[in-house]
């Protein structure tokens, strides 16, 4: 393209900026969390180091704050079970891993600091199928963790539009004002 001429360069110049203008105008936009119908929330039932329980608390952060005590809270996010699973699915002849089956599981639900129950109790399971080699362990042991995060991020976003579908506030009361 260096030897092109100036009419070829100028044709591929104008073509590389209608592109961007096309990219650019297309809508596209990083996944945010979407707006809550509460300002403060309350996570219970977590181990103390959950992964889950820690992704969820900075995705919430953006939309609401994230606070210690149910009392405190407008609503209350429950882990019933939080749990990452891992199993052979298939092996050799001479007994050598080929094909692993990873699970993340998460049941939750939602309630009113009263008590109420917002968002019945909801169970979400993702898996996926990972093929395997002992000559590659280390590399494989990259590629499940990767997985994992994944799989725990499409959950997060899962709750984040369920918890945007809950309604804390009672009939005839009015909902709190969203954040700014």
């Amino acid at each position: 393209m260096l030897h092109a001429p100036p009419r070829r360069r100028l044709l591929a110049a104008l073509g590389a900026i209608g592109t961007a203008a096309v990219v650019g105008g297309c809508g596209f936009a990083l996944r945010q969390t979407p707006p809550l119908p509460f300002r403060r929330i309350a996570l219970t039932g977590f181990a103390e180091r959950s992964p889950l329980g820690d992704s969820l608390r900075l995705r919430l952060a953006d939309a609401a704050q994230v606070v210690g005590a149910p009392g405190q809270a407008d609503v209350v996010l429950q882990a019933i079970t939080d749990k990452r699973e891992r199993s052979v699915v298939a092996s050799t002849a001479a007994g050598q891993v080929r094909e692993l089956q990873l699970r993340v599981r998460f049941e939750f639900r939602v309630v009113s600091p009263g008590g109420r129950e917002l968002v019945p109790p909801t169970e979400l399971l993702l898996t996926r199928d990972m093929s395997y080699s002992e000559a590659f362990a280390l590399a494989k042991a990259q590629e499940e963790a990767e997985l994992l995060t994944a799989m725990q991020d499409d959950i997060v976003q899962q709750v984040l539009r369920r918890l945007a579908q809950a309604q804390p506030a009672g009939p005839g009361a009015a909902a709190p004002a969203p954040r700014p």
